[in-house]
């Protein structure tokens, strides 16, 4: 792979060539990618979608959209750092007129982007997705689905999800937000489809990044940007771009670090713990003095985090400088941080996170009640969809039909596409709206 064509200015939905000469300097091609992001309405509804927390009562828990919104920020950063030794590296680059912002604007736009298609209710919600299918009453559909196509399905994959949301064109709309074909790959941490699930330990492996609904657009994206093709067989798997890297690593920095805080703040964590873990962290560039003369823990908490983030984006961006031919090879297998030499101190703060935090009764019970409400919309819409379809729609189904909004009144006569554009609808759901909703249409609330 090579960095010029990686950094394609090219948008999704148009054939136009864009040079970066030719760019405004007060408003390039990537900064329009990250403003589309931020006005979207996909964007928006992340403000009440949970990220740790579920529906917290209280107002410094992060959700959504804080969360990818200091990704971004971290993003930004890693992108920069790594932009301007790239840039001395490959001097062709800055003769084409590509300065070091660029790389920062690309991964600042696609990890403000990165959780976009996640469903209501955390990871749990893609979990509720998939087993309805599996194992719920959307298992009937299996049969009338090919191998791949069911797969999406019972693996749903937010990542997936957020492909879609950036690329599907809808009437009047080419090409979903029209995003810079390098923002696009950087956005694709999985460049793979479904199946074969799992096939190495290659980090691009370990999940998928389209549905089939997208198979022609990635394609189009991968085969542009130049990404090298890592099956041989006739399933669609390429090696990431390598910016996907500095996302993933931007995403992996801050659930890690900020989630423990929000568990500290939370009092699910003790603070001692937070010494205990993030010291080994940030011990060589603490100030003591300091952090003892903060009289609140809130502030002592949240100088730890600085530190600890400012310590792992110094650890990335050594690591990916250290490996970029391997990473442009598609050789380099892992994340960044799990090259790190702080990967057992981060592994340990996982872990305390996940018995304490994740695990939590107010989390648990949370995602159960998650569970009912995913499976119940899915089963309302889904049957009112294909009832319609098939001319058996009863004045219930009609209703029901008519509460979905008008870009999803569509009466496909692929089973796949009408059962997708339905995930895709209840994915979008804010938690509070998916809440909402389901009330109304079991009779719990008028």
């Amino acid at each position: 792979m090579n960095w010029e064509q990686l950094l394609s200015l090219k948008r999704y939905g148009d054939r136009q060539t864009r040079t970066r000469a030719a760019q405004d300097e007060t408003r390039l091609g990537f900064d329009v990618d990250f403003d589309r992001i931020i006005f979207s309405s996909a964007f928006r509804s992340l403000q009440d979608k949970t990220q740790v927390i579920p529906l917290s009562e209280t107002d410094f828990v992060h959700t959504r959209l804080t969360h990818s919104l200091e990704v971004s920020v971290v993003g930004r950063t890693l992108g920069r750092r790594v932009g301007k030794v790239l840039l001395e590296r490959h001097p062709n680059l800055a003769e084409l007129g590509y300065t070091f912002n660029d790389f920062g604007t690309i991964v600042a736009a696609a990890s403000v982007t990165h959780d976009i298609g996640n469903p209501p209710f955390g990871h749990s919600g893609e979990k509720a997705i998939g087993e309805y299918f599996k194992s719920g009453k959307g298992i009937k559909y299996k049969e009338q689905l090919s191998a791949k196509e069911y797969q999406d399905l019972i693996d749903f994959e937010g990542n997936a999800n957020g492909f879609k949301i950036l690329t599907e064109s809808r009437e009047g709309v080419s090409g979903g937000l029209r995003l810079s074909y390098a923002t696009l790959g950087a956005f694709l941490k999985y460049p793979k489809e479904s199946l074969p699930k799992k096939p190495t330990n290659h980090i691009i492996d370990k999940k998928y990044g389209f549905f089939q609904s997208e198979k022609e657009s990635f394609l189009d994206i991968a085969t542009d940007l130049g990404l090298k093709q890592k099956s041989i067989s006739g399933d669609i798997s390429f090696y990431r771009h390598p910016l996907a890297y500095l996302v993933e690593a931007a995403d992996d920095i801050c659930y890690t670090i900020i989630d423990f805080e929000d568990g500290i703040n939370l009092g699910l964590i003790e603070e001692e713990f937070a010494l205990e873990y993030l010291i080994k962290l940030v011990k060589d560039t603490i100030d003591s003095k300091k952090y003892h003369s903060l009289p609140y823990k809130k502030d002592r908490v949240s100088y730890l985090r600085a530190l600890a983030i400012g310590v792992l984006i110094n650890e990335a961006v050594d690591i990916f400088l250290g490996n970029e031919e391997a990473i442009l090879n598609g050789t380099f297998d892992k994340s960044l941080l799990d090259k790190c030499k702080y990967e057992a101190q981060i592994n340990d703060i996982i872990k305390i996170s996940v018995t304490k935090i994740y695990k939590s009764k107010e989390v648990l019970e949370k995602e159960v009640a998650g569970y009912r409400i995913i499976a119940d919309l899915l089963n309302i819409f889904v049957n009112s969809l294909n009832n319609k379809f098939h001319g058996m729609a009863s004045n219930y189904d009609q209703l029901v039909f008519n509460l979905l909004p008008e870009e999803y009144q569509i009466e496909s006569t692929n089973l796949y596409n009408r059962i997708m554009l339905i995930c895709s609808y209840v994915a979008g759901m804010s938690d509070s709206y998916a809440i909402r909703i389901h009330k109304k249409l079991t009779g719990n609330t008028i």
